[in-house]
């Protein structure tokens, strides 16, 4: 929704005072697979998460940075982080919880743009639970994988493909009926943007004719970009970032 913890306050605030919604997409939270696995932890099928991992190995040559001069900047774009995996970002919060601490390293290995191409977050939720974010557009030749796994004392899922489109491991300890809807949960996709689009605008449609509440306000924004600035200021400073920031 922004590069700025300021901007995304503001564009909140302004929405409020002005009585209009905010809309921030998060299409990635329709996908089937997702929605699978957002029931499994809300039903506690996990019991307690130990550790999660997020990983967003893909490929964006020079070429596409070159392809207009917003691309690789700070001040339009971001970086690996926060333009091509923020959607991955907002998974850590929205499935897992909130987060106690963030301890991060950026780097701008081979692409000649300003901010970085390749990332690693160390993350531990108030919960307990430690886990990553590993994120690099230096993938050989192709976009390989977006994934998220989960290991609690009950539970182990992990949720792969080019981008969480297909369920690799699901397995608990207690068998349920949403068991059987693995299979059927999976789709093909050679887009890393998955087919979430269609069921998001839904949800603002329905909300502007006032038959629904907003999925993913500006509030809802705001969770996953106060963990993408926590990372850049623990990247930058070289020191472990507590969440929440100031307000």
């Amino acid at each position: 929704m922004a590069t700025r913890w300021n901007d995304g306050l503001r564009m909140v605030r302004e929405c409020d005072q002005a009585g209009v919604h905010l809309f921030v997409v998060k299409q990635n939270r329709r996908n089937a697979t997702l929605q699978l696995l957002k029931r499994a932890v809300e039903g506690k099928r996990f019991g307690r998460i130990y550790m999660v991992t997020i990983n967003v190995f893909w490929a964006r040559p020079q070429s596409y940075y070159d392809s207009a001069k917003w691309r690789g900047t700070w001040e339009f774009d971001g970086g690996a982080l926060m333009n091509q995996a923020s959607h991955y970002i907002d998974l850590v919060d929205w499935l897992i919880g909130p987060v106690e601490s963030v301890q991060a390293y950026i780097a701008t290995l081979a692409r000649n743009i300003q901010v970085e191409d390749t990332a690693t977050v160390g993350v531990r939720w108030r919960s307990g639970a430690l886990g990553s974010i590993n994120v690099t557009m230096l993938t050989w030749p192709r976009n390989l994988e977006g994934s998220i796994t989960i290991l609690g004392e009950r539970g182990s899922v992990r949720i792969g493909g080019v981008a969480v489109n297909e369920i690799q491991h699901w397995e608990f300890a207690d068998k349920s009926p949403e068991d059987e809807k693995v299979k059927s949960a999976n789709y093909e996709t050679t887009s890393v943007y998955g087919f979430g689009h269609p069921l998001y605008y839904e949800n603002v449609v329905k909300t502007l004719r006032g038959e629904a509440d907003p999925e993913t306000d500006g509030r809802e924004g705001l969770r996953s970009l106060e963990l993408l600035i926590a990372s850049y200021i623990s990247a930058r400073d070289g020191r472990r970032v507590a969440l929440p920031l100031e307000y």
